[in-house]
C-alpha cells in the first residue's frame, strides 16, 4: 500500500517529495554501496547470492527509516545482468517502503545518448527508475537537458556534480572560464533550474558537493551562492571520508540547511544486524538534526 500511495505522489515535485521526507525522517541520505570488504565484514561471499543478501538487509534497515536512500550503481553493475537485476529490486523493494531512492549513476552525455540515460533512470515504465538520479554536467550544463526534461515530467529529481571530494576534482571544477569558476557556473545554472520552486521548498535539481571541501567553499566564496540556489546538497564524505556534521554546519555556512550529509560504510560497518544498523542509523541522524529547521530550507 505505500509503495502505491507513492506511485500515485510521482508526479508531484521532487523537491516537496524531499522536503516532506526530511521533516520526517531528517536530511541524512544512507547508502547501499556493497564493496567488496563490506560484503567480507558480513561474512557474505563476494558473488550475485552475497550481492543480494546484502541488498535485501540494507532495504531492510533503512526503508522506512531514512529521507533517501542511496545505492551506488558500480558495485552491483559489476557483477552484470545479475547485479543489476539485484539493483532493481533494491529500487523496487524501497519504492514499497515508501522510501525516496537516489541512484548515484552520474550520467552524462550529449543528445540521443543523454536520453536514453534519463529513459533508463526516469522513466516512469523503467525496472531501474529512481526517485532522482547523480548526473556530470561536464559535457555542458546543456547536455543534461533530456534529464532534466524528463525529470520534471515524471515528478524526480536530478544531482548535479557541482564540487567533490576527491582532490583531482579540484583541476576541472575550480578552473576559470570567462572570469567564472566552473562550479560557481554549475551552481548558477542550478539556481536558474530552481527559480521556479515553491517558497519554503526543495528545488528539484540538486547538487553533490562533498562534504568535505568546506574550504573551496569559502575560498571561492560560494556559500551564500549555494544557499540562494535552492538545491538539496547532496554531501558526500560523512564518517569514512572524515568530514562530520560539524564540520558540515561549518563549511557550508548558510547553505547547511539544505545539504543531505551522506553516509555508506560508516553505518554500514555496524551490519549485518538489522537493528545495529538502524542504530547506526539513527545515530547519524540525530547528530544532524541541527543542519536543517524543519520545514525551512535554505533560511
Amino acid at each position: 500500500m505505500v509503495g502505491e500511495q507513492q506511485e500515485r505522489k510521482a508526479l508531484e515535485p521532487f523537491g516537496i517529495r524531499l522536503g516532506e521526507a526530511v521533516d520526517e525522517h531528517g536530511p541524512v541520505c544512507v547508502g547501499i554501496d556493497p564493496h567488496e570488504s563490506l560484503l567480507e565484514e558480513w561474512g557474505l561471499p563476494r558473488s550475485v547470492k552475497g550481492l543480494r543478501q546484502f541488498a535485501e538487509i540494507a532495504v531492510e534497515a533503512f526503508g522506512g527509516a531514512a529521507a533517501i536512500v542511496k545505492p551506488q550503481s558500480a558495485f552491483f553493475e559489476r557483477f552484470g545482468a545479475c547485479g543489476v537485476e539485484v539493483l532493481e529490486d533494491v529500487l523496487a523493494g524501497l519504492r514499497e517502503m515508501g522510501t525516496l531512492s537516489l541512484l548515484d549513476v552520474k550520467r552524462g552525455d550529449i543528445g540521443s545518448t543523454m536520453a536514453a540515460y534519463a529513459q533508463a533512470y526516469l522513466g516512469d515504465d523503467s525496472p531501474l527508475r529512481a526517485d532522482a538520479i547523480t548526473v556530470s554536467p561536464f559535457l555542458g550544463f546543456g547536455s543534461l537537458a533530456p534529464a532534466f526534461d524528463l525529470a520534471k515530467r515524471t515528478g524526480r529529481g536530478v544531482f548535479v556534480l557541482a564540487m567533490t571530494s576527491n582532490p583531482e576534482g579540484a583541476g576541472v571544477q575550480h578552473a576559470v572560464w570567462e572570469q567564472e569558476t566552473v562550479s560557481g557556473a554549475i551552481i548558477d545554472d542550478v539556481a536558474d533550474a530552481n527559480a521556479l520552486a515553491p517558497a519554503g521548498t526543495f528545488g528539484d535539481v540538486g547538487m553533490v558537493v562533498g562534504a568535505t571541501v568546506g574550504k573551496d567553499i569559502a575560498e571561492l566564496g560560494l556559500a551564500q551562492r549555494l544557499a540562494q540556489s535552492r538545491a538539496p546538497l547532496l554531501a558526500p564524505g560523512l564518517g569514512a571520508q572524515g568530514a562530520t556534521i560539524g564540520d558540515i554546519g561549518r563549511g557550508f555556512g548558510a547553505a547547511s540547511s539544505l545539504v543531505l550529509p551522506a553516509t555508506s560504510r560508516a553505518i554500514l560497518s555496524a551490519g549485518p544486524d538489522v537493528g545495529e544498523l538502524r542504530a547506526a542509523l539513527r545515530s547519524v541522524q540525530e547528530e544532524a538534526s541541527n543542519l536543517r529547521p524543519q520545514g525551512v530550507p535554505g533560511s
